[in-house]
């Protein structure tokens, strides 16, 4: 099974846009109260209005960015309140799409975490911590697409831009291959079959970024 990366290879001027200031603004090259106008958004593309009012309302709906009376979209704002609470969050739900995962995962299922792990190996290598990130979001959104929960994979949708703009703020102070070895251990949990073992590891994980808050 192949890792899917849509986000590698944009397929309209409308996606490279939103890719690019995404990225941005989650490398803190966009910072909190960054104004974006349209207008020069469209010059530095060097593309009309379209594709770019439709990049910035994919932003929006992530909740990246915020629109201001009469002043166009500005970077949103993210704060340890709100980053604990989606920890909160997860410490409710993710071990159960884990669980689920669990109970009927395939060589497959294990297949496809493997190459996750490699390619964050990679990316650390390459030194792109936005990759490193969005990878590590991959990794834990299949335990949500796996669930047969379409419930969960929603809430997990609306929340994953904001836990990768946490992240990658907070990556700094974990250096060289923290990221994937922890994921490493988890995977090698999950290989195991032990479902209270894997989900009690995954779930103290959470503690350590919820208390860093």
């Amino acid at each position: 099974m192949e890792v899917s990366e849509p986000r590698d290879h944009p397929t309209s001027l409308s996606e490279h846009i939103y890719l690019s200031l995404k990225r941005k603004i989650m490398k803190g090259e966009l910072p909190p109260g960054h104004r974006l106008l349209v207008l020069d958004i469209a010059k530095t593309f060097e593309v009309s209005q379209a594709p770019v009012r439709e990049a910035l309302e994919r932003l929006k709906q992530e909740g990246l960015i915020v629109g201001r009376m009469n002043k166009g979209s500005a970077v949103s704002e993210i704060t340890t309140g709100e980053i604990r609470d989606i920890y909160e969050l997860r410490l409710m739900i993710e071990g159960q799409a884990l669980r689920a995962m669990m109970l009927s995962q395939t060589p497959e299922d294990i297949a496809y975490l493997e190459q996750i792990l490699e390619r964050m190996k990679q990316a650390i290598d390459e030194n792109d911590s936005y990759r490193l990130v969005d990878l590590d979001m991959q990794f834990h959104g299949y335990f949500y697409r796996r669930s047969g929960n379409a419930l969960l994979l929603d809430i997990w949708n609306g929340i994953k831009s904001k836990i990768m703009r946490f992240i990658t703020v907070t990556n700094r102070d974990h250096p060289g291959y923290s990221i994937p070895n922890s994921h490493a251990e988890l995977l090698a949990i999950i290989r195991s079959g032990d479902i209270d073992r894997a989900v009690d590891k995954l779930l103290r994980g959470f503690k350590f970024y919820k208390n860093y808050t």
